[in-house]
């Protein structure tokens, strides 16, 4: 299975000026293409902040994904970062300029614009559709905007390169009315007898009553079936009322 890690960049969101709206996204598009997401942090607007948090997930995960930084202003330091982590230069594009200037009109594309078109040497740039300036990819980091709609599109222009290569990841969710205390040695050993697939424990609260979802992601459907079905008879067996909440790919 193919793992990926989430850096979001940037000091506005460490000190709660925004919030961010990026995490949930990415995660649900990840799953699409049956990658599983590991691991996501939020670091500073430090550049050796960035190389450390860079080095330490190439380490872990097939693929990073970073998110701010890529703007026009002095503290827009993501493309430095990523090509000083690589071991690499950065310096103009031309592609990369002629888009900000097809976009802008030479008469508009002023100093801070052109900061854009800083791209790290040997990366293939991501299309930006929204306002056109580019993210890019470089060795397995993929550098995206912070700005949600604009991650987004800039996703979806990417979606080739990992499209078809892996299987969904499934999801199947039961609502019981039991808490998690009183489930948890069960759980437990489903979870040693089938250590390919993921049983999440979530509890919830009904008029004050806690109670529990159970939660099965996996790769294989077949498994996951037959993991439903004996879950089923051990809910039986303790008493547990449980419904179908959910089932689907990612």
């Amino acid at each position: 299975m193919k793992t990926a890690a989430f850096i979001i960049i940037g000091n506005e969101i460490l000190s709660g000026r925004t919030q961010d709206k990026n995490l949930n996204y990415l995660a649900q598009y990840l799953g699409d293409f049956g990658i599983d997401f590991i691991e996501a942090r939020i670091i500073q607007d430090n550049q050796d902040t960035i190389i450390k948090t860079i080095h330490e997930l190439k380490k872990t995960v097939d693929y990073i994904f970073t998110s701010g930084g890529i703007g026009p202003t002095h503290d827009d330091i993501t493309a430095d970062s990523v090509a000083a982590a690589c071991g690499v230069s950065i310096d103009m594009r031309d592609d990369a300029v002629k888009i900000l200037t097809d976009y802008y009109g030479q008469e508009h594309l002023n100093p801070a614009r052109l900061r854009m078109a800083r791209i790290p040497d040997g990366a293939i740039l991501i299309d930006n559709p929204v306002t056109k300036a580019p993210g890019f990819y470089l060795d397995n980091i993929f550098v995206l905007a912070g700005i949600p709609r604009v991650q987004q599109a800039m996703l979806e222009s990417i979606t080739h390169l990992f499209s078809g290569q892996h299987a969904p990841i499934q999801t199947i969710c039961v609502r019981t009315q039991s808490p998690e205390s009183f489930l948890a040695d069960m759980m437990g050993q489903l979870q040693n007898d089938y250590p390919d697939i993921n049983i999440g424990s979530y509890p919830y609260s009904v008029g004050g009553i806690y109670a529990t979802r159970i939660v099965l992601r996996g790769h294989d459907m077949q498994k996951m079936n037959q993991l439903y079905e004996i879950l089923c008879e051990k809910l039986h067996e303790l008493s547990v009322s449980f419904v179908l909440e959910e089932q689907k790919s990612a």
